[in-house]
């Protein structure tokens, strides 16, 4: 005789949020690499501060590569939902500037 699976409460099968590990809202850092050209840093400040308004531009973080042509920029974004990063993540992944989001 088998056992049956007992299903889901109905939150987490419909709340996408209760999928994830991170809890909300928070701090959230996003590493972004991209070629070290004019711009680059303003393009990214400029998509933090869409999707996360009150983004304080002072707390980016750059590093630059060992040959100087890339740039690694870290901001921290104040993290409100699953649909918010997602929805980041793919800004940035789909702008011209950008290689590389982490």
């Amino acid at each position: 005789m088998t056992t049956p699976t007992p299903a889901l409460p109905p939150v987490l099968a419909t709340d996408p949020t209760s999928e994830s590990l991170i809890e909300y809202p928070s701090k959230f850092p996003i590493k972004v690499m991209g070629e070290n050209v004019d711009g680059y840093v303003h393009a990214i400040t400029a998509i933090a501060v869409q999707f996360d308004p009150a983004f304080d531009a002072s707390t980016i973080e750059l590093r630059d590569s060992k040959g100087g042509k890339y740039l690694g920029v870290t901001i921290t974004v104040t993290a409100t939902s699953r649909a918010q990063l997602d929805e980041l993540y793919r800004t940035l992944s789909t702008h011209p500037m950008v290689k590389v989001v982490l």
